[in-house]
């Protein structure tokens, strides 16, 4: 697919323009600063994109205050006392040396005990945590696939897991493959259902058009509020490096 990059200003405002081999404009707003971008068809002008832009200038604003009020987390330094998150609920860290594997325990509903040989770096310990969120994530999706895939009529060729910075998951119609971001594995169980439902949908609607919406309504209709509680949740530090 052919792309070409540029940026324009609107009303003081940087738009990032990637103008693609599409048949409709797409507008989104990407954390953790706003920044705007325009997924264009070859044919669209710039002042049609910067029409678009000024008609949705208060949406963008919201969104851009919304990620500047998001809490997140100072960049963890794997050492007890910590705050780590995980399927919704935040957990305390408590680290310690063990000559045998590594390993992660959830102890009396509050506490990460992380297990890992004496000397272990700050890296490998938060390696063994993030081979934790990962391994529990390879465990939640595949019932959630084989219940939505029923309901919904489709059926995904493969998942993987990745670290993600600007979204929550992504869906490669033309290889029927999902992605899901590493960093659901923090976020509560009813979070990680409505991304992967919301991956499949794409099978049967690509964009975030009215027929999405409405198999989204007429599936999950709570799935508004699953948006929302998803995207007021504390953001990982390390999750938005540039």
């Amino acid at each position: 697919m052919s792309t070409e990059l540029h940026q324009i200003i609107v009303s003081g405002l940087p738009v990032e323009i990637v103008r693609k081999n599409i048949k409709n404009l797409h507008l989104g707003v990407y954390p953790p600063t706003g920044r705007v971008r325009v997924a264009a068809p070859l044919r669209v002008s710039n002042e049609a994109v910067r029409l678009a832009v000024i008609r949705k200038l208060g949406w963008i604003k919201r969104q851009q205050v919304r990620f500047e009020r998001q809490p997140r987390q100072s960049e963890r330094e794997m050492v007890s006392g910590e705050s780590h998150y995980f399927a919704g609920q935040r957990y305390r860290l408590r680290v310690y040396a063990a000559h045998g594997p590594a390993k992660v325990v959830i102890k009396n509903n509050s506490t990460i005990e992380l297990y890992v040989r004496p000397g272990a770096s700050v890296e490998i310990r938060r390696k063994v945590l993030m081979s934790w969120y990962r391994q529990h994530l390879k465990d939640a999706i595949p019932p959630l696939l084989q219940k939505w895939q029923k309901r919904l009529g489709v059926e995904a060729s493969a998942f993987g897991i990745k670290r993600m910075k600007t979204k929550w998951g992504t869906c490669s119609a033309e290889a029927r493959r999902i992605w899901i971001n590493l960093e659901l594995a923090k976020k509560s169980a009813e979070s990680l259902e409505y991304v992967v439902m919301h991956e499949l949908v794409h099978l049967r609607a690509r964009h975030h058009d009215n027929r999405f919406v409405a198999i989204m309504d007429e599936h999950m209709p709570r799935w508004r509020a699953l948006r929302e509680e998803l995207n007021c949740l504390p953001l990982a530090h390390e999750a938005w490096r540039e």
